[in-house]
């Protein structure tokens, strides 16, 4: 049985997701243009998706690290 193809998708809190390419793309997620097998695309995301935190968490401590330091 040949394996299926997918795609690496990505959501407004830059968090990664691998999809089946057959399917449409659910609401909140975009298509990275990196498709391929499973392999392929997690090889990518390790590549890409280095700080596992949701971008709004991210920012968040880098504004309380801000005023800590009284910038």
């Amino acid at each position: 049985m040949a394996e299926s193809q997918m795609k690496v998708l990505v959501n407004d809190e830059e968090q990664y997701s691998l999809w089946p390419e057959y399917l449409a793309i659910p609401n909140g997620w975009r298509d990275t243009g990196v498709a391929g097998s499973k392999d392929t695309c997690l090889t990518y995301v390790k590549e890409v998706w280095t700080d596992m935190r949701p971008l709004s968490l991210r920012k968040q401590m880098e504004e309380s690290a801000g005023r800590a330091a009284g910038v």
